[in-house]
């Protein structure tokens, strides 16, 4: 199970965005990086183009770029502060009656689920 996941709030502990905080747009798990909103910001030249109406689109834009998923940690949603994450098993019923081991993800200063 993943540390990092799409839609976690998490903070820059280093790099050139070193505390930025942002919610996380993309997990590369093959590579070990991530996609942070407002971090890593890169200006891109895209190519002139027409869309259907003609309508001429290009110019430069800036992007967010991936990050080493080592340079950023989580926010702790009790405390807003960054923590590590921890697993913990829990039993949960089915609709049908059965029973299910669930791995959960937690903070480990507060305790909270994330």
């Amino acid at each position: 199970m993943a540390r990092i996941k799409k839609g976690d709030q998490v903070i820059v502990i280093a790099g050139k965005d070193k505390g930025k905080t942002g919610r996380v747009l993309k997990v590369m798990p093959d590579v070990d990086r991530v996609v942070v909103e407002g971090v890593q910001r890169v200006t891109k030249h895209v190519k002139a183009g027409q869309t259907a109406q003609g309508a001429r689109t290009g110019g430069i834009e800036t992007v967010e770029a991936p990050i080493h998923i080592s340079n950023v940690m989580p926010i702790d949603p009790k405390t807003k502060k960054r923590t590590r994450v921890g697993f913990r098993v829990e039993e949960g019923v089915r609709p049908n009656g059965r029973k299910r081991t669930v791995r959960v993800r937690y903070a480990k200063k507060s305790g909270e689920d994330l």
